[in-house]
């Protein structure tokens, strides 16, 4: 029987579009106990329970690579991280799928190793890079492997989600996207993505709210988050250095370095149209973490 414990995951962070993630301290675990035959599930919603659930797919995927038979499997899941919310709940079962059938069968794959056949799966490593490895990360994929890069974060940065109670798919928010973007606003997100990593670093907060902006996807999915723009003006109202849409959405992020700003944004979530979560999480630097029996 393995255990995997996988942490939430935002991705884009303003600027690095497609490349930034962190890791946050918010959990999904999940229990694999492979069995002679059949898919078996506890926890999990009646629409998951089948071999298209993501953790199944990304646990078979693994035994494909291995060269070894998929066997039956009994699958427990207790869910920390929202459903369609923006916080990498997909990227959490492909990687605890993808790292218990690895465990299962004595480790030969590397996290690095791990992190290729979860991208086959989800298309892009901005959450899975940092839900393997924790902290802030930066991937690309080149020639059909990711290529990723690690980043401390200043311990003063503290990091809010605004959580709306309606769910936005990623495909309904990479639709919103154009195919063309001005040439102008991609040295924006250059420049500013780059500057970016050093301010986040050093925890300087005058540059962080400098540079975390952006021009390539923020302006097309800001549309399909109700409540938007009440909560950019409250993220601004409560002293936070920073404000920018959690992945594809609806989860919205507010950065900040003053414990203040973290007490105003709780008195102040229930003034949003709708009804929001508000949830402070500290960084998670562990990344998945495995356990046997």
């Amino acid at each position: 029987m393995v255990t995997v414990r996988v942490p939430a995951t935002t991705a884009n962070l303003g600027p690095g579009f497609d490349t930034f993630g962190c890791a946050l301290a918010l959990y999904d675990t999940l229990t694999f106990q492979e069995q002679p035959e059949g898919l078996t599930f506890t926890g999990v919603e009646p629409a998951y329970q089948n071999p298209e659930n993501l953790a199944v797919v990304s646990y078979q995927a693994v035994m494909h690579h291995l060269g070894l038979p998929m066997p039956g499997l009994h699958l427990s899941i207790k869910t920390g991280i929202p459903i369609c919310r923006g916080l990498g709940s997909s990227a959490a079962l492909i990687v605890a799928g993808a790292a218990a059938a690895n465990a299962a069968h004595g480790s030969p794959l590397s996290r690095e190793e791990l992190l290729g056949i979860c991208n086959d799966i989800e298309g892009h490593p901005d959450n899975l890079a940092p839900a393997i490895f924790g902290g802030l990360v930066v991937s690309f994929v080149e020639q059909g492997r990711p290529v990723i890069a690690r980043y401390s974060l200043h311990p003063s940065i503290r990091f809010t989600a605004l959580i709306p109670d309606y769910q936005l798919s990623t495909h309904k928010a990479r639709e919103a996207l154009p195919k063309q973007v001005p040439f102008a606003d991609a040295v924006f997100n250059v420049s500013h993505a780059a500057v970016l990593l050093k301010a986040l670093e050093e925890g300087d907060a005058r540059r962080i709210s400098l540079t975390l902006h952006d021009r390539l996807h923020q302006p097309y999915r800001r549309v399909l988050i109700p409540g938007f723009d009440e909560a950019e003006e409250l993220s601004r109202r409560c002293g936070c250095v920073a404000f920018c849409i959690s992945g594809a959405g609806p989860t919205l992020l507010c950065l900040s370095t003053d414990p203040a700003a973290e007490e105003a944004l709780s008195r102040g979530v229930s003034a949003l149209p709708g009804h929001w979560e508000c949830l402070h999480m500290a960084v998670d630097h562990e990344g998945m973490v495995v356990t046997q029996k």
